[in-house]
């Protein structure tokens, strides 16, 4: 495994990531910002938990094309339109419900940025990931 995840002491454990991800492997892979497309370009859901799944999804199909999954991302950034704490339920359910259909725990270390609009008015999340492959 290319990737080792920690959370070293004196930092604190968060539920959904790590805060430090070791990367030993060889080949890069980095994944361009994914929105809530399918394949066809057509946005999928209009609720942020509805496109966090599709993104994650993507992300998934993306890393995949290079030989990669979720055990091998060693960083995600996660761009949210708008973003307030209080939307942070609905990140997480769409968050979950792809892991579940992926059968992954995305814990890579992640930064969660809100912005004030991203590529469409319908996005409301991008979500874009590096990872490590030996």
């Amino acid at each position: 495994m290319a990737i080792t995840l920690v959370n070293p002491g004196g930092l604190p454990e968060i539920d959904v990531y790590r805060q430090v991800s070791i990367a030993s492997g060889s080949k890069l892979v980095f994944v361009a910002g994914q929105v809530a497309w399918d394949a066809d370009g057509v946005t999928v859901g209009e609720d942020l938990a509805a496109q966090a799944e599709q993104c994650y999804l993507n992300v998934a199909t993306a890393l995949a094309a290079a030989g990669a999954s979720f055990a091998d991302v060693a960083k995600l950034n996660v761009h949210v339109v708008d973003w307030t704490p209080d939307k942070m339920p609905l990140l997480l359910e769409g968050i979950e419900r792809a892991a579940a259909r992926l059968g992954v725990t995305p814990a890579a270390p992640a930064t969660l940025l809100g912005v004030a609009a991203l590529d469409v008015p319908e996005h409301l999340i991008e979500v874009e990931a590096t990872a490590v492959v030996d």
